[in-house]
């Protein structure tokens, strides 16, 4: 690995690698607006231009130039370095790179930023970007100054449907083409291009089609600007009121990395962003995945049952106790979530063996579309996890034999979702004795079916790990508070054991991750630098 320096300081870098992307690489901001760290560089905004200085014994290349006399108002022969854009120059080893230490650099980095806001249309009071928007960031930095262009601008296309999840705004558009590249390069569905010259140019969607598919919500995520927006979080919510935790995608068993957004005032959460992280999901997500943050209030268990009642946790643990309490331990069987956090399920596993239980089982979310890019057919973010924890666990299929053959006839099930979601599997689970669930969402038929339900917390509302496809650990952070009665699984796991007289000992989040098995190699805290 080399190294080169940026305003005195050392950077190291790859072969092949630009300057701006070692730069980035390193924790140091060269601006820009088209270059993204996962696309290909254009080099069409020139505002991460840079000053290389030559090595010794060259001429540097110089550019003739006029340049404005401000005490005599006239303008005068000079000269000045022809400045590379940082985006497609490649580092070197030894190479000197002036950025902002250059006077030259800083006057083209304000020039642009000029040109770039002289048809700008002041949005920043209606924008959905105000507050995270490079211009609004840039314009401080490196203008600060009042516009001098006072004719009529250009006026271009203001809120146009580009499909069932994007607006565009023509006049906001930097023609950065990050969106183009995207659908290109990435989702690969070439279905924006950019079209006229000079001011007059605006991205559009080719003919006789719209902006779908399952990565659309990317190119509003890769906009540096307003002028592509999402209509789910369009006029929803300020960036400024809103608070970020670092999250892992409850989609399916990718595990993207995630900023989960909330706003602490309304305890809400109002949408995910990608977090990077090259080793699971780069910079993107996919469209389901990024809505899935609904799934933080929808169909939500609040309150806990016992029958079809609602009833407090201390009536539903007494009931629960009533059900399993003196019933043989062989009939008796325990019944894990790919839905639910490694401690959860620990806690669960735990009880289990606790109980001398006959058979573990593991359930989940049924099968669905998946693709080369990011989605898996898998819809469970813990699988792998669940498989490593209890790797005598039997599919839920098994469980279904075992209670038709009467050999299982009282259950204690984390979540609610069944891989098939039949008919079949109602009627069977209906033939049980007692079935005590634990979950979180209305969306299945343990929950559905149960005798008792304990509300559980979701990935949003309490600190939990989760295993990836390839077996990464991942924690992801709680957001909001709790909603109504629930509590974390793994906490409704301690109370049952209690109400059953069975000690887990533990009583705190940190006990169960200290008593639960250390985490291979791959272990990560998923923590990275935010998406642009």
């Amino acid at each position: 690995m080399g190294t080169f320096k940026l305003d005195g300081r050392d950077i190291p870098f790859e072969p092949g690698e630009s300057i701006i992307k070692a730069a980035h690489k390193a924790g140091v901001e060269i601006p820009h607006y088209c270059w993204h760290p996962g696309l290909s560089a254009p080099a069409n905004c020139r505002m991460c231009l840079v000053e290389i200085k030559p090595p010794p014994n060259q001429r540097p290349i110089m550019l003739d130039i006029l340049h404005l006399d401000r005490k005599t108002g006239e303008y005068v022969p000079a000269q000045k370095p022809k400045l590379q854009p940082a985006c497609q120059y490649p580092a070197t080893e030894g190479q000197e790179v002036l950025a902002d230490s250059s006077a030259h650099v800083k006057e083209a980095r304000s020039a642009v930023q000029e040109l770039l806001l002289l048809n700008h249309p002041v949005d920043c009071p209606i924008c959905d970007q105000a507050g995270e928007c490079k211009l609004q960031d840039y314009w401080l930095e490196h203008q600060a100054k009042a516009k001098r262009m006072h004719d009529e601008p250009v006026h271009k296309v203001k809120a146009q449907s580009f499909g069932p999840t994007i607006v565009y705004d023509g006049e906001r558009c930097v023609m950065c083409t990050r969106c183009i590249r995207f659908m290109d390069e990435v989702a690969h569905d070439p279905v924006l291009d950019m079209r006229e010259r000079g001011n007059l140019n605006e991205i559009f969607v080719a003919p006789g089609r719209e902006l779908t598919g399952n990565y659309t919500f990317m190119v509003e995520h890769v906009c540096p600007v307003g002028a592509l927006t999402t209509k789910d979080f369009r006029f929803k919510a300020r960036v400024w009121f809103l608070k970020s935790k670092e999250s892992v995608c409850q989609g399916c068993a990718t595990g993207c990395n995630t900023h989960l957004d909330y706003d602490v005032r309304h305890n809400k959460v109002y949408r995910y962003r990608p977090r990077d992280n090259e080793a699971v999901n780069k910079y993107w997500m996919c469209d389901p995945g990024m809505l899935s943050y609904r799934r933080a209030h929808d169909d939500r268990i609040t309150s806990a049952r016992v029958g079809k009642k609602s009833a407090t946790i201390e009536s539903a643990l007494d009931e629960a106790r009533r059900l399993l309490g003196d019933v043989a331990r062989d009939h008796v069987a325990i019944v894990l979530s790919a839905q639910h956090s490694l401690e959860d399920n620990w806690a669960l596993r735990e009880l289990g063996r606790k109980l001398e239980a006959r058979g573990v089982f593991w359930s989940g979310a049924a099968p669905g579309a998946g693709d080369d890019i990011l989605m898996d057919v898998d819809k469970n973010p813990n699988t792998r996890g669940v498989q490593e924890l209890a790797p005598e666990a039997k599919p839920f299929r098994a469980l279904l034999d075992a209670v038709r053959e009467s050999r299982v006839t009282h259950v204690l099930a984390l979540g609610s979702a069944t891989p098939s979601q039949g008919a079949d599997d109602a009627t069977t689970l209906a033939m049980l004795r007692a079935l005590v669930a634990i979950g979180a969402h209305h969306d299945g038929a343990l929950t559905e079916l149960a005798h008792v339900v304990l509300p559980a917390c979701s990935w949003a509302e309490a600190s939990g790990t989760w295993v990836n496809r390839t077996g990464i650990h991942q924690r992801a952070e709680k957001a909001i508070e709790p909603l109504g009665m629930s509590r974390p699984g793994w906490q409704h796991v301690v109370d049952v054991a209690g109400a059953l007289g069975v000690d887990l000992g533990v009583k705190r989040l940190r006990e169960v991750r200290a008593r639960m098995a250390p985490a291979p190699d791959t272990t990560t805290s998923a923590a990275a630098s935010p998406a642009e």
